[in-house]
């Protein structure tokens, strides 16, 4: 398995689109299925913020992590940038992609300089504490609770070791 670019796999990007918005389109106001397509066609442009970052396994995409300026319109106040759409495959669950993912993304955040990344969940909490983030608030996005949470990456990476700019690839 290996974390790259979403721009050195622009055929991902139809599939990938489909997946995030079943999972997450009832979240958002006006985020059909095309601009879920058109974000992600933007993501593959850069490897700055935003962007995204696929896992692969051979030419078989396992999952992804978007690193965001804002995730929800409603949450932009409490500033950004965000960690979102981390998405697995159901059958490629259970065997640490998402550990894979998000870690990669705290290293890509702290290779940016970002100072504090934060997220929100709906239901993933406890995973994303063993992963180093704190909760700063519970709230509502539409009437789902959601618990938004933040990670410093300097502050991981420097304490985990994990992931150097080798371990990824960006598009040419």
């Amino acid at each position: 398995m290996r974390i790259e670019a979403i721009g050195r796999h622009p055929a991902c990007i139809e599939s990938l689109a489909r997946w995030h918005h079943q999972e997450w389109g009832a979240l958002y106001d006006d985020w059909t299925l095309d601009v879920a397509t058109a974000e992600l066609a933007d993501h593959a442009t850069r490897t700055s913020v935003p962007t995204t970052l696929l896992l692969m396994d051979g030419e078989d995409l396992l999952g992804s992590v978007s690193l965001l300026v804002e995730d929800a319109p409603a949450l932009q106040d409490r500033g950004g940038p965000w960690l979102g759409s981390l998405f697995v495959r159901p059958e490629a669950r259970g065997r640490g992609a998402g550990r894979l993912l998000v870690d990669a993304a705290v290293a890509h955040a702290a290779r940016e300089d970002v100072q504090v990344l934060r997220l929100f969940t709906l239901w993933h909490e406890q995973f994303y504490a063993s992963l180093g983030w704190q909760a700063e608030e519970r709230t509502s996005l539409h009437g789902t609770p959601v618990v938004i949470m933040s990670i410093r990456p300097a502050d991981r990476v420097a304490h985990t070791g994990v992931l150097s700019d080798a371990v990824w690839t960006t598009h040419d």
